[in-house]
Formats: C-alpha cells, sequence, structure tokens
C-alpha cells in the first residue's frame, strides 16, 4: 500500500503514517504561475493500492481540485485501487435542495470524486449520514465519538454532567454519546433566521448545577455555540465545554470563541490548524490520526472497520 498527501493537512497525514508505520509517497504538488495545479507522482505505484488524505477544507475549491488531479495522476499511473481519504468533507452542508433552483452540491463533489477515478472514500462524521448515499462506490463514514468519549471520561465527574445539543438537529449524535458515557440529555432549542446567525430560545432538559458538554460535528462561525453556552449558563450550568469534530472556524470565528463564555472548545486535527487556534487560550485540538490510520489499514487488509465503534 502507499499513502499520499495533498496540501490540506499535511500534519495530519504525517501522523497516519507514523501510525502505520508507512512513509509517504513522494508526491510534488505545485501551481503554475496562473494558479493552475500540477501534480506528479515521484515513486511507482502501479499496482499498487493507495490511499489519498486530503480535507476539502479552506481553500476548499484549491483543496477539491488537489484531489481530483491526485486521483486522476494515480489513475493514470495504473494503481489497483484508489481510496479517497477526506476527514473533512467540504460540500457536506449542500447536502439538499433549502428553495427552488438551489444545487446539491454534496452530490455534485460526489459525482466529481467518482468520475475522477476514486475507488472507494474514507470520511469522518458526514454533516449528513445520507451523503454516504451520494457516492457509487463503497464510502465508510467514521466517527470520532470514541475518542472523543475517552477525553470527556478523562476530564469529567459524569455523574454531574450533562450532554447537550445545540440545536435539534443534532440530537442523534448527542444522544448516542450521552447514552455511552450514562449522561442525561439535553437540547438547545434555537431559531435560525439567516445563515450564519442563530437565535437561541430555550433548553429543553435540565442543567441546573451541571457541567455541560455541547456536541456536534462543524462548528463555522461559532455564533450558535457562544449563544448556547450563554443560554445554558444562564439556566444553571456550572460551565460549558464544546466537542466539535471539524473546526472550520471561517472569519472571526477564533475571537468570538476565545472572549465567550465557553470553558473550553476541543475540536479535531481533521482540518490542519492556524496560528490562531494554537495560541488560543481554550481551544483544544484532539487527534484523530490513530482512527484514520487504523481505519486505512484495516481497509487495505480487508478487515472490517465498523467493528472500531462497537
Amino acid at each position: 500500500m502507499k499513502l499520499v498527501s495533498g496540501n490540506s493537512n499535511l500534519a495530519l497525514a504525517e501522523a497516519i503514517a507514523t501510525y502505520l508505520n508507512l512513509p509517504l509517497t513522494n508526491c510534488v504538488v505545485r501551481r503554475f504561475a496562473d494558479m493552475e495545479i500540477f501534480v506528479e507522482i515521484e515513486e511507482n505505484v502501479r499496482g499498487e493500492d493507495v490511499f489519498v488524505v486530503q480535507s476539502t477544507s479552506f481553500p476548499a475549491n484549491d483543496h477539491l481540485m488537489e484531489l481530483l488531479i491526485i486521483i486522476d495522476a494515480l489513475r493514470r499511473a495504473s494503481t489497483r485501487r484508489i481510496t479517497a481519504v477526506m476527514p473533512y468533507f467540504g460540500y457536506a452542508r449542500q447536502d439538499r435542495k433549502p428553495g427552488p433552483r438551489a444545487p446539491i452540491s454534496a452530490k455534485l463533489v460526489a459525482n466529481l470524486i467518482t468520475r475522477a477515478g476514486a475507488d472507494r472514500v474514507l470520511t469522518l462524521d458526514l454533516h449528513a449520514g445520507q451523503i454516504q448515499g451520494f457516492f457509487d462506490i463503497p464510502t465508510d463514514n467514521l466517527f470520532a465519538a470514541p475518542v472523543m468519549r475517552r477525553d470527556i471520561e478523562q476530564k469529567f465527574d459524569i455523574s454531574k454532567s450533562v450532554v447537550v445539543s445545540p440545536d435539534v438537529g443534532g440530537v442523534v449524535r448527542a444522544r448516542g454519546l450521552a447514552k455511552r458515557i450514562d449522561a442525561p440529555l439535553a437540547i438547545v432549542d434555537k431559531r435560525r433566521e439567516r445563515a450564519g446567525e442563530s437565535e437561541v430560545m430555550h433548553i429543553i432538559g435540565d442543567v441546573e448545577g451541571k457541567s455541560c458538554i455541547m456536541i456536534d460535528d462543524i462548528v463555522d462561525s461559532g455564533g450558535t455555540l457562544c449563544n448556547a453556552a450563554e443560554a445554558l449558563l444562564e439556566q444553571g450550568a456550572t460551565d460549558v465545554t464544546a466537542y466539535i469534530t471539524h473546526g472550520v472556524l471561517s472569519g472571526g470565528a477564533v475571537a468570538r470563541i476565545t472572549a465567550s463564555k465557553l470553558k473550553s472548545l476541543v475540536i479535531t486535527d481533521t482540518i490542519q490548524e492556524t496560528e490562531a487556534v494554537r495560541v488560543s487560550k481554550n481551544i483544544r485540538v484532539l487527534s484523530v490520526a490513530p482512527l484514520l490510520g487504523e481505519a486505512v489499514g484495516r481497509t487495505a487488509n480487508e478487515k472490517s472497520v465498523s467493528s472500531l465503534f462497537h
């Protein structure tokens, strides 16, 4: 097997390679003067089982094109199988038509990856589970919950904690974690007036005197988390910590979270951390490299991946 990385998250790719005790395949990804992307695989990959590690994070379009061109280069180099390892699948929030004449961009991206030549996809905490069905090739959707659960059990007194979903859409994810750690569940009921803005309405469940553990898949602007933290504290919560898989953190999100009433925001390294994240006093990063590395190794050896989460 071979492991190839684009430029989106080289640190994570190197960590996965270290876990597998496997060097990264030499691959040049550069740009011409007009910003066209050029890829050259500098090792023989004929007949190999190749895994391409590339999140489609900011700048999403550049990283998506890198992934497509790497896949095409590998296909033309006669690889046996190509697996797109996408720790963060961009465009996942465009999984349906919210109104007339709107695209379903997640399906378009799935088509592009398939037509480029990928044989299978391995990703983590898709924003919408049905995106698996957008692909006509095998797609494994892994979960960061085991990594978060271990950290929560080390950091919290579960008997004095409550798991919170920051919106109704994330109840299934939050309920799953609450069940695993044997903690109660609460829900933040909010009304979103327009994209990027949210207004917290009220709290469903008892949070008084409890440490609140908010669970979600994506934090982008951070507005929802900050508003939810204020609402929970107003209802008597002692403190609020958020565990989020994908730290998109666009615009002034890091500054907003640093200045908020959140005790801590814990994200994973599916998206490469920025300098602002590294120096933030209340943002912490968990690595999912061992989880992804184990999944890659099992896929290469034709072993069960789902058993990782039983």
